[in-house]
């Protein structure tokens, strides 16, 4: 979405991690407790597969958006699709009341493009609307488009010539952002915001199979501690209603 350089989708297509995805949204976002129907638009809409959970989920009544720079969907039914040329949204303003931001950020280009992605987000975004925002943490140990440790770590040009030195490519075309870079955005682009990473990760750690006891054992953890540990986290998780 917008930037000089070709910028690869890296959309997961899996159906079956985008319905664990999905399933994970609606509950870190409440979204049974919200008056119905939901108009909902998700931004960057990969397979499709968090559309259609929405789109024919057995309780919610969702009315489904989705759009993408690419048509990548490998599931099509129950929701509207739209292809957008960059990070400037088709629709009017405060039509949603649920937009979801699965990481895409990331991807959309460099800092004007990522405030414009924000900025879209609270546009079309309903005054008591809620948004969901994910995005791989700079400071992960292992980044997760090209499996290479401290990636994202390095300046931007160094970053390049380690991705082309491993054979991954010609350049990096991912601009992950920090907790405390991206709290600035949220600010300077007139959201609030409440870190959700936490809570995604005992959420995470529920809906896998084997992993219930590791869940248990965690949420035993005292919230301070968790909390001061979100840095080390390789995604960002926020919740976002807009100010004022």
């Amino acid at each position: 979405m917008g930037c000089l350089m070709r910028r690869k989708p890296h959309a997961v297509l899996d159906l079956d991690s985008r319905r664990k995805k999905a399933l994970k949204i609606e509950r870190l976002l409440n979204l049974s407790e919200r008056p119905q129907p939901l108009r909902l638009l998700e931004i960057g809409t990969g397979s499709g597969g968090i559309a259609h959970y929405f789109a024919t989920h057995p309780k919610l009544q969702c009315i489904v958006t989705a759009v993408d720079v690419v048509d990548q969907r490998t599931v099509k039914d129950g929701f509207e699709f739209r292809l957008v040329r960059d990070t400037n949204l088709p629709f009017r303003d405060g039509v949603f009341h649920v937009v979801l931001s699965n990481h895409v950020i990331e991807h959309v280009g460099e800092l004007e493009a990522q405030k414009n992605h924000l900025r879209e987000m609270r546009r079309v975004m309903r005054t008591d609307g809620v948004g969901y925002l994910a995005t791989p943490n700079r400071w992960m140990v292992v980044e997760p488009h090209y499996r290479l440790p401290f990636l994202s770590w390095l300046p931007r040009p160094m970053r390049h010539r380690y991705v082309r030195s491993t054979k991954k490519g010609e350049y990096y075309d991912c601009e992950p952002l920090s907790f405390r870079l991206l709290e600035r955005y949220l600010e300077e682009t007139g959201f609030l915001y409440q870190n959700l990473t936490e809570a995604a990760v005992r959420e995470t750690l529920r809906l896998e199979s084997g992993r219930e006891v590791l869940a248990t054992w965690i949420s035993k953890i005292p919230a301070s501690l968790t909390q001061k540990l979100n840095f080390l986290a390789p995604t960002i998780i926020y919740r976002l209603r807009q100010r004022g």
